[in-house]
Order: C-alpha cells, then sequence, then structure tokens
C-alpha cells in the first residue's frame, strides 16, 4: 500500500476536504483527488461519499484512519530508529494530555525533554477528556497520553509516574490564610464545577462520595477556562490540583488543602507495541527518578 496515498488520506481526514489537505501538503487538489481514487480502487471500497461541499468517510473510510496512522508512525518510527545511532537530533514527537495535566507535570516533562533533545519538535494536543485521548493515542494520531484514568483497553499500557494534590479554591476572602479545610465543610459551599463525565468532575464526587456528602453544585460551567475567573467573580467555588490551585491564588482567590487530603493518580498512556526513539527518551524522562529542583 502506497505511503503516499495514505498520507493524502489522512490529510483529507484531518484538513476536511480534498482542497485544504491539497493546501496543507504542497500538492496540487487535483492530485489528492486522483490519490484518494487509486487507494479507493486497490481497496475495492469508497473511502468518502460527497454530501454537499464536503466529503464525509464511510464506514470503510473511518475502519482505514486508525491503521493508516499507525502504519505512518511505524514508518517514521523505523526512520527515526535508523538515525537514533547519532541521536535524537531532529523529527517529531507528538504528545497529548488533559487540560489540567498541562501545566504539571506536562510542562516541566517536556522542558526537560527540550533540553536534553532540542533539535526534536514536541506537538501538543489538547483532547479535552480520557475517551479522547485514549483514541488518540490507540489510533496512533498522538504517541503518548498523560491521564489520570487510564482505560481499559488491551491496544494500550499505562503506568503511574506520579500524583496530584487537589486543594480547595475559592472566592477572594472567602477563606484567608490558607488553613486546612474539611472536605464536608467544603461540600456544603456552593461549588463552580465542569460537567458530568470529566476528569476534574468524577474527581470531586468521588472525594465527596467517600466523605458521605452529595456537593452542592451551583454552577456548571462547559468551557473550563470560565471556572476561575466565576470564582473568582464569588460564584462558588472549585477543586483544582495544587499547581493550577496556586497559579489562581496569585490571581486573587484562596486556596486551602482539604482534610482529609485528596489527590489524584498521573498516568503515562502509550499504544502497546514499539515507540520511536523521540518517545521512548520522553517516557524515560517521564518514568525517571524525580527533578529535585522541582
Amino acid at each position: 500500500m502506497d505511503l503516499r496515498r495514505l498520507r493524502l488520506f489522512l490529510a483529507v481526514v484531518d484538513h476536511g476536504g480534498m482542497t485544504r489537505a491539497a493546501e496543507a501538503e504542497l500538492v496540487s487538489q487535483p492530485s489528492v483527488s486522483q490519490a484518494i481514487r487509486e487507494l479507493e480502487t486497490e481497496l475495492g471500497v469508497e473511502l468518502f461519499v460527497r454530501v454537499g461541499r464536503r466529503v464525509v468517510l464511510t464506514a470503510a473510510g473511518e475502519a482505514l484512519v486508525g491503521p493508516a496512522r499507525q502504519a505512518l508512525r511505524d514508518v517514521d518510527t523505523a526512520r527515526a530508529a535508523v538515525g537514533a545511532v547519532t541521536g535524537l537530533t531532529a523529527g517529531r514527537l507528538d504528545l497529548g494530555a488533559l487540560p489540567t495535566l498541562a501545566v504539571d507535570p506536562l510542562a516541566p516533562l517536556v522542558g526537560a525533554f527540550r533540553v536534553a533533545h532540542p533539535g526534536v519538535r514536541i506537538v501538543l494536543a489538547d483532547p479535552g477528556s480520557t475517551e479522547a485521548l485514549a483514541a488518540m493515542v490507540a489510533d496512533g494520531e498522538t504517541e503518548i497520553g498523560l491521564t489520570v484514568e487510564p482505560p481499559a483497553d488491551p491496544r494500550l499500557t499505562s503506568q503511574a509516574i506520579g500524583e496530584q494534590e487537589l486543594l480547595a479554591v475559592l472566592p477572594p476572602g472567602a477563606h484567608p490564610g490558607g488553613r486546612p479545610l474539611a472536605v464536608d465543610a467544603f461540600a456544603r459551599r456552593p461549588l463552580v464545577t465542569a460537567p458530568p463525565g470529566t476528569p476534574t468532575r468524577s474527581q470531586l464526587e468521588d472525594a465527596f462520595a467517600a466523605a458521605g456528602m452529595t456537593p452542592d453544585i451551583a454552577v456548571v460551567a462547559a468551557q473550563r477556562e470560565a471556572i476561575l475567573p466565576l470564582v473568582l467573580a464569588g460564584a462558588g467555588a472549585t477543586l483544582f490540583p495544587r499547581p493550577l490551585a496556586e497559579q489562581a491564588a496569585r490571581l486573587g482567590a484562596d486556596i486551602a488543602p482539604l482534610r482529609p487530603r485528596l489527590s489524584r493518580p498521573v498516568h503515562l498512556l502509550r499504544r502497546t507495541g514499539p515507540l520511536s526513539p523521540a518517545a521512548a527518551a520522553f517516557v524515560a524522562i517521564a518514568t525517571g527518578p524525580p527533578d529535585p529542583a522541582r
């Protein structure tokens, strides 16, 4: 199967049409159309159907996306492995992380990797949910993911690399001094949180369930960027990992550790099988001894 055709097929998938795919791949639109026709002829199925001005994947096209991504990933891995004998002087590493893991531990890990391998370009994905991240890793769109809830998927391997303490974040003046706050007292406050099913919401609900409490959800914010402004405006309190809570404190929020202490594990997620040299180097940094400077 021709790798160029697979690459152009995925470009159509990722960019939503043949014209945009051609622009992204720096080829002509007829070249993309011809490559898709040749691939369809080779496979004996239609991969796309036209709906108005858009092209939409058929069931056969959907089935090809994951294997096509992995085939191209395997080729890149093979090329990188050949070049690895002289060190990681070039290449690309695709990473993904839940939004609440982007500040920590992802940013320090990426920083450490870039210091060690400055020639490797990093591309960070924003999957938004554990399910989306797992799908990206399983399909080969992203090679490494950071999550708090590793899914049970035989295509994936997970490894715990640390934990995050969760702190109460409250409106300015609501809990001055940063003294510990009992979970049951926190649960009685009106809360601002993400929609059901998100990792942050699940962690909050699990914590209160363990304490035999039902949280008072005052505001559900689908836009996670709005949660902290809502807290700062007095709409309610929320629960953040320590690095995000400390950022919130610098903006004026009150923060407090909870008693009993709340924390969540952080897992590194990868596809079962060999990794590219860049991904293997990143895993070594993520799973190695902690940096004493952090």
